[in-house]
C-alpha cells in the first residue's frame, strides 16, 4: 500500500486523464478487436495463439480471483482514494489483475509473433502502460499486477513454441483445442458447485466470465474445424478493403453480442445466457462474416 500511496500523491488531472485512457487497452474489447484483426486480415494461426493464451489467461485469473477473494486496495484500507473515474469498471475481485493480464497476453503475442523491432517495442511499452495505470488509479496493488504478468509470461513461454511447431498441423490444433474446452467446462462445473448460492457481485462476475469462456472456446473449436473444412476463407485483400472489413465486422460482431445478450435475457440463470451470447458472437466473426471475404480479396492483387 506504501507504492499506492507514493502515487496517490502524485495524482494530476492531467495524469488522470492520460492513465485513465491508457487504462482502457487491458479492457475486453481491445483483445475482441485486435484477434479480429489478426484472424480476418493477417494471419489466423497468430490469432489463435492470441486467442489459446487470452482464453487460458482469463480463466486463471478468474480462478485466482474467487479463490483468495482479495478486495480492492479501497476497501483493504478505507484512508485510501482511488481515482474516482476508474472504480465503476474495477469489478470483481483485485487479485489479480484482469487489465494487466488482457494487455499481457494481447500485446505480448504481437510481440512474440511478430518479426518487426519497432512493433514488439510499442507491444512492450504497452503492457507496461497498462499494468503501471492500475497502480497509479488505485484499483490494483503491486502484488495484483505482478502475478498477472507472471501468469501471462509463462503463457506466452509454452504456448509460443508449441503453436510454432503445430502451425499447419490439423491434428495440433485439434488436441490443443480439445483441452481447452475440457479446462472450460472443467473451470465452468467447477465454479458453478463452489459458487452456488453465492450473491456477492464479486463472485456471481466469476460464474458469469466461467461460462462467457465456456461459450466462447466451444465456438472457437466450431469456427476451426468449419473453416478448414469448408470456408476456408483469405486474409488478404487491398488495404481499403481490408480497412473496410475490420470496421464492417466488429460492428456487427459487437452487434451480434448485444443482441443476444436481449434475446436471451428471458433466461433466468445469467451465466447461461453469457454462455449463448458468446459462443453466437464467436461463430459469427470467425464462421459468417468471413463468408463475405472473398469478394473483399477480389481486390487484392497478390495471393497470401
Amino acid at each position: 500500500m506504501e507504492f499506492l500511496y507514493w502515487l496517490e500523491s502524485l495524482r494530476h488531472p492531467v495524469l488522470d486523464a492520460i492513465f485513465g485512457t491508457i487504462t482502457h487497452l487491458g479492457e475486453e474489447t481491445v483483445f475482441i478487436v485486435v484477434a479480429m484483426i489478426l484472424l480476418w486480415c493477417v494471419n489466423k494461426h497468430q490469432a489463435y495463439f492470441m486467442l489459446f493464451v487470452g482464453f487460458l489467461g482469463t480463466q486463471i485469473n478468474q480462478l485466482l480471483k474467487v479463490t483468495f477473494r482479495i478486495e480492492r486496495p479501497w476497501v483493504k484500507d478505507p484512508n485510501f482514494h482511488a481515482v474516482e473515474s476508474a472504480i465503476p469498471e474495477a469489478t470483481g475481485y483485485s487479485f489479480p489483475s484482469g487489465h494487466t493480464q488482457s494487455a499481457a497476453g494481447t500485446f505480448g503475442s504481437i510481440a512474440l509473433w511478430s518479426k518487426r523491432n519497432w512493433l514488439r517495442i510499442v507491444s512492450a511499452l504497452l503492457i507496461v502502460l497498462v499494468a503501471f495505470s492500475r497502480m497509479y488509479l488505485g484499483v490494483h496493488t503491486p502484488l495484483d499486477v505482478g502475478v498477472s504478468l507472471g501468469v501471462a509470461a509463462v503463457l506466452l513461454a509454452v504456448l509460443y513454441p508449441l503453436m510454432k511447431k503445430i502451425e499447419g498441423n490439423r491434428k495440433g490444433m485439434h488436441i490443443l483445442l480439445a483441452v481447452l474446452a475440457g479446462i472450460s467446462l472443467a473451470q465452468a462445473v467447477y465454479m458453478t458447485v463452489t459458487l452456488s448460492g453465492e450473491t456477492a457481485p464479486e463472485l456471481v462476475s466469476g460464474l458469469k466470465n466461467a461460462y462467457k469462456m465456456l461459450g466462447a472456446v466451444i465456438g472457437m473449436v466450431v469456427v476451426y474445424e468449419l473453416d478448414e473444412r469448408f470456408i476456408r476463407y483469405p486474409t488478404h485483400a487491398e488495404w481499403w478493403a481490408q480497412i473496410l472489413k475490420v470496421i464492417l465486422g466488429l460492428v456487427l460482431t459487437l452487434g451480434v453480442k448485444e443482441l443476444c445478450y436481449a434475446v436471451f435475457s428471458f433466461i433466468e440463470w445469467e451465466p447461461l445466457s453469457r454462455l449463448f451470447s458468446y459462443f453466437l458472437m464467436v461463430i459469427f466473426a470467425g464462421a459468417v462474416w468471413p463468408l463475405t471475404f472473398r469478394w473483399f480479396a477480389k481486390s487484392a492483387k497478390t495471393e497470401d
